[in-house]
């Protein structure tokens, strides 16, 4: 049969050409994708044969490297599952990532940071073409009828055919460059598999003309060995191994659980998320091993979604070897590892916090977000994960570096709650008219712009006995405690503007009332005392979600200039509109909302600007 030619994706074309020239400063990691390609390969046949041990027989899986200077070719070849034509079409002819095309819009033409893009995405087999200018692929899957046959330039197409493999398992051959012999001498692949590949849990064997072939690693799976064994190198070693990621881990915790309930689990924090974190779609969870038998790539049941950038694996006794994903669900040893598994985390994470803060802060910048889901889905760990939360605040740097723990141990005596607001910027938050009281009484606020974060105040009501209060709900906090603010004088003063105010505003406000929450700003919008915030409101409003009409409630500064002109508007009742307007309009987008009539606003402020209506007398005096 003739072979057929194919185009690649344009996605795969362009991901190929930038990353052989972005990769190849740290060429040598090709053999480490193909051997890790080859050693997964050899576990789903292991997998497949505990319900069919005649699979394998007697014969020793193993991956095997063959160096051939007279043809100038290094085959990498194990007797796995193998492939099947569809296979080959599915995993050699796309890089088969749903998000290839986002991935691709993420790069920014800066190399360094490319490269690290790159090695979180995960080069696996096209790592080949950065040594190989031609890469063939003999392949039979265990069960088909006839092989398969692949090849490839790397440029702009491939070719697939039926090809002469007898027996099952993947050979994969790399046609050299001229000026990459370096990896054909046998001490040069026994160096790299001895520092990139040493910890995988089958042999690699490198197949010498003459004599025996040598297993040229240790053959035994990292996580079963005794921890004194293990050196910093190997755990980052088999890190890049497990994650494809070319960054070495912020940090791991490696444990072995005998009694009750048997399992090793090997847990790490990556330095950076992958950039898809925030997909959906994207399966999520560490490999599943049972009696060091690979079952399952990402078994989320394992650990909840708030932990999903947790990387690893966890290697059980307790679990029988045909366990699919439905008897995980709900299966009460596979509960008991995953509260631990959580509490190992966490663990990790105080710890990071503790004694390593600048890695601590580098973990919250990629994953303080996903964390933060957390205090909505895990009640039992909630005080745990409020302790691991980081906040801006009006008293600290714009990154956010506050602990709760921190904020507490700053709160004067007549402080009594934790106050806190959220808004969809830290610029606009640091801004707002709702802090100015509270900075004049001494009180730290928490400045919250994560969109999540209304949900994590919603759940996380009180911490170590205080309660958390937003800035921007009900009566001033700090009203109370600024001695000069004489609320009844005002109040008394300003009735008749208070009442006339919500009818000229077109009852868009609840109510209107003075507060000594303002001292520089005329007025602020406020939610009620249980309503939701404007903010939690406009979130729904924008995903779709149903939002109640809670209006909130205007509170003016009464010794405010323009505030002391609406009681002098007296009957003009067009002044007093106008005026209302102003200060509603400059309320709302304080706190970075939207106007419903910026035409209207913005006509109404250039009349009073230029003088043109009796509302700028007023204002003027």
């Amino acid at each position: 049969m003739t072979a057929e030619r194919h185009e690649f994706q344009a996605e795969t074309r362009s991901l190929l050409r930038l990353m052989i020239h972005s990769m190849y400063s740290n060429k040598e990691i090709f053999l480490r994708e193909l051997i890790s390609n080859a050693s997964d390969a050899c576990d789903k046949l292991r997998f497949i044969a505990t319900q069919n041990p005649e699979l394998i027989g007697d014969a020793e899986l193993a991956v095997e490297l063959v160096a051939d200077k007279f043809t100038n070719t290094l085959t990498i070849r194990d007797n796995g599952i193998g492939m099947s034509r569809e296979d080959v079409v599915d995993n050699l002819g796309t890089i088969a990532r749903s998000g290839t095309k986002k991935f691709m819009e993420s790069l920014s033409g800066d190399q360094a940071r490319d490269t690290q893009l790159i090695g979180q995405f995960g080069v696996g087999f096209y790592s080949a073409f950065i040594v190989a200018d031609k890469v063939t692929v003999n392949t039979r899957r265990y069960d088909a009828a006839e092989a398969v046959v692949w090849e490839s330039t790397g440029e702009g197409d491939y070719t697939i055919g039926v090809g002469d493999k007898a027996a099952r398992g993947t050979e994969v051959v790399l046609h050299l460059r001229d000026d990459e012999k370096e990896f054909l001498e046998e001490p040069r692949l026994s160096e790299i598999v001895r520092k990139y590949s040493d910890h995988i849990g089958l042999p690699i064997k490198l197949i010498r003309k003459e004599g025996e072939p040598e297993t040229i690693n240790q053959a035994r799976a990292l996580w079963t060995r005794p921890k004194s064994e293990i050196s910093d190198e190997d755990y980052t070693s088999f890190y890049e191994h497990l994650s494809h990621d070319y960054e070495a881990p912020l940090a791991w915790t490696h444990q072995k659980v005998e009694g009750n309930l048997e399992y090793t689990s090997l847990l790490y924090i990556p330095k950076r998320a992958p950039f898809d974190m925030w997909d959906r779609e994207q399966q999520r969870g560490v490999k599943l091993y049972v009696k060091r038998v690979f079952i399952m790539d990402r078994a989320a049941e394992l650990l909840p979604p708030y932990l999903r950038f947790v990387r690893g694996l966890v290697d059980t006794a307790d679990l029988p070897l045909n366990v699919s994903r439905e008897i995980l669900q709900g299966n009460r040893t596979v509960d008991k590892i995953r509260a631990a598994l959580v509490k190992r985390v966490l663990d990790l994470l105080d710890d990071l916090a503790a004694n390593k803060p600048d890695d601590f802060k580098t973990f919250w910048s990629q994953f303080g977000k996903v964390l933060k889901e957390g205090i909505v889905e895990d009640h039992a760990n909630r005080d745990r994960i409020a302790k691991l939360l980081r906040f801006a605040s009006t008293t600290a740097p714009d990154t956010a570096s506050v602990s709760l723990d921190e904020y507490l141990g700053r709160m004067p005596e007549a402080q009594e709650k934790i106050l806190y607001l959220t808004g969809e910027s830290l610029s606009a938050l640091r801004n707002s008219p709702h802090l100015e009281g509270f900075r004049k009484a001494g009180f730290e606020v928490l400045l919250l712009s994560d969109r999540i974060d209304e949900w994590v105040v919603g759940h996380l009501t009180e911490y170590q006995g205080k309660k958390l209060e937003s800035a921007a709900r009900g009566d001033a906090a700090a009203a109370g405690k600024i001695e000069t603010f004489d609320k009844a004088k005002h109040e008394l003063e300003f009735k008749d503007v208070l009442d006339r105010l919500p009818k000229a505003l077109n009852e868009r406000v609840a109510s209107a009332r003075v507060s000594a929450r303002l001292t520089e700003s005329p007025s602020c919008l406020v939610a009620p005392e249980h309503g939701l915030s404007r903010q939690l409101i406009e979130i729904l409003k924008q995903s779709g979600e149903g939002a109640p009409d809670i209006k909130p409630i205007l509170e003016l500064n009464p010794e405010h200039p323009l505030v002391g002109r609406l009681k002098d508007a007296g009957s003009d009742e067009a002044a007093f509109v106008d005026l209302a307007e102003i200060l509603y309009g400059q309320a709302v987008l304080a706190e970075g909302g939207q106007l419903e009539d910026p035409a209207g606003f913005v006509k109404r402020l250039n009349k009073l600007i230029l003088g043109q209506t009796g509302t700028s007398k007023i204002l003027l005096g």
